[in-house]
């Protein structure tokens, strides 16, 4: 199993969770609140919770393959929504998020 994640600013991390998952759930299962939502985009999950001024997000999937298809649907999504064009996701190794 292959774990990422990144973090990135958002002045209201809640909503930005809120609207995330949302707009995910209408293809796959989600499960959400203001403070954290996880998607199961099957292969693979994300779990997105909410910092004082970020969102931090975890990705995991069983190999390269699906790991490139969930940081391109989140780098895609996350630059959409937050109208930022130019946003890097900085992914970085991650141990599965506590519980």
């Amino acid at each position: 199993m292959i774990q990422l994640q990144t973090r990135f600013a958002a002045a209201e991390p809640g909503k930005m969770i809120l609207k995330l998952c949302k707009h995910f759930r209408h293809k796959v299962p989600a499960v959400f609140d203001a403070s954290r939502g996880e998607v199961d985009f099957q292969p693979g999950r994300c779990v997105l919770s909410a910092e004082a001024d970020a969102v931090h997000v975890f990705i995991e999937g069983a190999d390269e393959a699906e790991i490139g298809r969930l940081k391109y649907v989140l780098d895609d999504h996350v630059r959409r929504f937050l109208r930022a064009e130019t946003l890097e996701l900085d992914w970085q190794s991650a141990a599965p998020p506590i519980c």
